[in-house]
């Protein structure tokens, strides 16, 4: 499992557009921490720091052109999201990838994700409705381009909209982590085209359901979508 999850991240980091640029070492210190670990996030989840890799404060901090404080805090941030794990003595690592926790975690989608389209159908918004459309049609483009990264965050930003539109900050908060925990195994696996227009056919199901303002078959569709999702991480594990 390892050396395949390794070898899907080498495969798309060689691909992927550039990070965020380097931080600014003139702004403020909370302003650092925050960019500092924002950046480092993005590495994470895009594999550039890949599952398991050792990082190291300092060489991260002269990567992003910044003093050594604004990265441990990011660090010590990242590893309350369970993205990395610091032991002392031991250093820094990334994460690996658990399947048993990715497949706990897609269970917990399922309750809190679900509920939360339906939630959503009863408080979609025009507004809710034209970001959506854009995500959605954003999406398409970069399907035909074939650009992973994008399609990543495309999907976040589809899967935000739903938790703002549910007007319960508790789950936003929850799918939001939940969402961070899991995208590295979508970035890994999901890159297969034929896989990324069916989440296309999926979304479009769901925001159908929430433009109609139809709770039970908003819920119905997000089970659905997230169904298709776990299939197909059972494919790659081999479960």
């Amino acid at each position: 499992m390892r050396a395949q999850v390794m070898k899907g991240a080498t495969r798309l980091v060689r691909g992927v557009a550039a990070a965020p640029a380097l931080l600014r070492s003139e702004e403020t210190a909370p302003q650092l921490k925050d960019q500092a670990y924002e950046a480092i996030r993005h590495h994470i989840i895009t594999c550039r720091f890949a599952p398991g890799e050792k990082l190291n404060e300092a060489q991260v901090a002269e990567a992003l052109g910044l003093s050594r404080m604004p990265v441990r805090h990011a660090l010590a941030r990242l590893r309350l999201e369970g993205l990395v794990t610091i032991r002392p003595r031991k250093g820094i690592e990334v994460r690996p990838i658990d399947p048993a926790e990715l497949l706990q975690i897609i269970e917990a989608r399922t309750v809190n994700e679900c509920y939360a389209a339906r939630l959503a159908a009863q408080h979609f918004s025009a507004q809710d409705a034209a970001a959506m459309g854009t995500i959605l049609r954003e999406t398409e483009r970069a399907l035909a381009r074939r650009d992973t990264e994008a399609m990543m965050l495309l999907d976040k930003g589809f899967h935000d909209v739903i938790a703002r539109a549910s007007g319960n900050a508790v789950i936003s908060d929850i799918l939001g982590n939940l969402h961070d925990r899991a995208v590295r195994f979508w970035f890994i696996s999901l890159d297969e085209q034929g896989h990324q227009r069916s989440v296309l056919h999926e979304h479009r199901a769901i925001f159908d359901a929430l433009a109609r303002h139809n709770p039970d078959a908003a819920q119905e569709a997000m089970a659905q979508h997230i169904e298709a999702f776990r299939r197909n991480v059972m494919l790659l594990i081999g479960r």
